[in-house]
């Protein structure tokens, strides 16, 4: 039998930590081990429990969760942070924030508008993602064989990125690495509400040499810009004439997901052909790997990332299982490898 996920709660509201309480109780894979109501005690508990998971909660007195996540991302780095934000424009920018130092995820909290709607969705989201992180656990001695065609550089014409869990971070690191002269444009589908995305287009564009920006239906696509897909929103490319434009529509949720990764995928395969690359980051579920398909059939390219630097490996393992991956790489090699492909430097 497999041992259970040993969760520790924090939250300053009694009402908040019995709600989580009565959601992980559901599941018995999962262990509460305690609960706190502040973020100096999450951390006096956690030194002590040693958690596999901590749920955080962004806003508290005496030490709130971004100033409690960077004492407990050095003290006990192996534990997973899932935050817990509120759905407001603060609310997303201190929750990209937290991903950006390393949380593992995050559950927007209940609005009072549709509270037990928000509820069943707290339910639908977190407990995946705190099972998600034992399955975690168990890949990272995944060994693959990528195809073996390695792709050569110069032939691409767009970059199209799919991401989930642990994507702040990941993207961070690689936009950290692309330079200024990217000759291409970059379309990135991260899975996340409105408002969180908006706050990761601009936490990337302070990091980058690039303009990044949250997409605009009907904006024409430009060379060099980074184009990310609103919260709620489907973003496909389109063309008219020799003009390539985004188009944002909110068609039915494709793999659970709106924004979907496939959808994206599938829309560069079909107007770019043999001239798109794709790349597969971590993340939960399998979203991305019919649209890598897609491109491969058109004479792309695709690149997953690897078991050992991915935060959750469902999305590249989905991919690479299914023999779609021309090159597996790590998160290290990824940006030095795109402007090689690009011929950037």
């Amino acid at each position: 039998m497999a041992e259970k996920v040993r969760t520790l709660i924090v939250d300053d509201s009694a009402i908040m930590r019995k709600l989580i309480v009565d959601i992980l109780k559901k599941d018995p894979e999962i262990e509460i081990i305690g609960q706190a109501v502040n973020g100096k005690e999450a951390i006096e508990k956690a030194k002590v429990l040693k958690p596999d998971v901590i749920t955080l909660d962004i806003e508290m007195p005496e030490m709130d969760g971004i100033s409690a996540l960077k004492i407990l991302k050095k003290e006990l780095p192996q534990t997973k942070i899932i935050m817990f934000s509120s759905l407001t424009q603060e609310g997303a920018k201190a929750t990209i924030e937290a991903l950006s130092l390393g949380a593992y995820d995050f559950v927007p909290k209940p609005s009072t508008k549709s509270f037990l709607e928000s509820v069943k969705k707290i339910e639908n989201d977190l407990l995946p993602k705190i099972k998600g992180i034992t399955s975690s656990k168990e890949i990272k001695s995944f060994k693959i064989t990528p195809s073996q065609k390695l792709l050569k550089p110069g032939l691409f014409r767009i970059l199209g990125i799919g991401v989930s869990t642990g994507g702040p971070q990941t993207l961070i690191e690689i936009f950290k690495g692309i330079p200024k002269n990217f000759p291409s444009p970059i379309l990135i589908v991260q899975h996340m509400p409105p408002l969180f995305t908006k706050q990761l287009a601009d936490r990337l564009d302070k990091i980058s040499p690039l303009q990044v920006k949250e997409a605009e239906d009907g904006e024409a696509i430009k060379e060099g810009v980074v184009y990310i897909a609103p919260g709620d929103y489907h973003m496909e490319v389109v063309k008219e004439n020799t003009q390539k434009y985004i188009k944002l529509h909110q068609g039915p949720p494709v793999n659970n997901c709106r924004p979907a990764v496939d959808v994206l995928f599938n829309s560069l395969a079909e107007i770019y052909n043999g001239s798109s690359l794709v790349l597969i980051l971590t993340g939960m579920g399998r979203d991305g790997a019919e649209g890598a398909k897609k491109v491969k059939l058109k004479g792309g390219g695709v690149i997953a990332q690897d078991a050992q630097t991915s935060v959750v490996f469902g999305m590249p393992r989905a991919v690479i299982e299914a023999g779609l991956a021309d090159e597996v790489l790590s998160l290290s090699e990824i940006p030095k490898r795109l402007r090689e492909l690009f011929r950037c430097y």
